[in-house]
Formats: structure tokens, C-alpha cells, sequence
């Protein structure tokens, strides 16, 4: 699957391959039991995220695999957001600091 990453005024086409999200779900779990302890977002804490909240994380989580060149961690990423967001097309991620302000986009099936 396909998940368009913008970051400022680029965007990038990522090619997420369906192993990824087939094989990824124990992680993708791992992280949710994660999450549901609450989690600080920016200034924010949330002590139970909710399934948009968990994506903006996991976007957060995103860019920085992208910054640091961690191929597996985006795909992973990338694939926790298509599993938990159905018909996602792609994420605005918010770069000023507040990861709240990140939006999703979705297909118009």
C-alpha cells in the first residue's frame, strides 16, 4: 500500500509492502499497549490517546525514521497508520514542534 508522506512542501510516496502490514501486527500491538498508558504529545500529555492521536504519534515517530535514514522504522510506522486509519491516503506532518496539528487525508471510496 501506498501512503503519501508531506513534510513542509515535499511530499513522499511510500511504499509500504503488504509483509509489512500482514507481519507487523505484534509490533503494531506492542506500541498500542504502549499508548495506552498515556503519552506526551509535545506539551500535551494524553493519558489515553485516541486512534488519531495514536497515528499522530506514530507520524511523529515517522519523520524521524525519515530524518535518521531508519528505513524499517518508517515502513513500520507507515504501516501502524494504514492498519489503524482505514482508507488513509496520506499525513501532513506537522513540523513546528506540535504534533497535534498533523492531519490525515483519506480516499473518497
Amino acid at each position: 500500500m501506498i501512503l503519501n508522506i508531506t513534510v513542509e512542501d515535499r511530499t513522499y510516496r511510500i511504499e509500504v509492502p503488504q509483509d509489512v502490514l500482514d507481519e507487523g501486527e505484534p509490533f503494531f500491538q506492542k506500541m498500542d499497549n504502549d499508548m495506552d498508558r498515556g503519552w506526551q504529545m509535545s506539551r500535551e500529555y494524553v493519558p489515553n490517546p485516541n486512534v488519531e492521536q495514536r497515528c499522530q504519534i506514530a507520524a511523529d515517530r515517522l519523520l524521524t525514521a525519515m530524518h535518521n535514514d531508519h528505513k524499517q522504522s518508517l515502513l513500520l510506522m507507515a504501516g501502524y497508520i494504514i492498519k489503524r486509519l482505514p482508507n488513509v491516503e496520506g499525513v501532513d506532518i506537522d513540523t513546528t514542534g506540535n504534533m497535534n496539528e498533523t492531519r490525515f487525508h483519506f480516499h473518497n471510496n
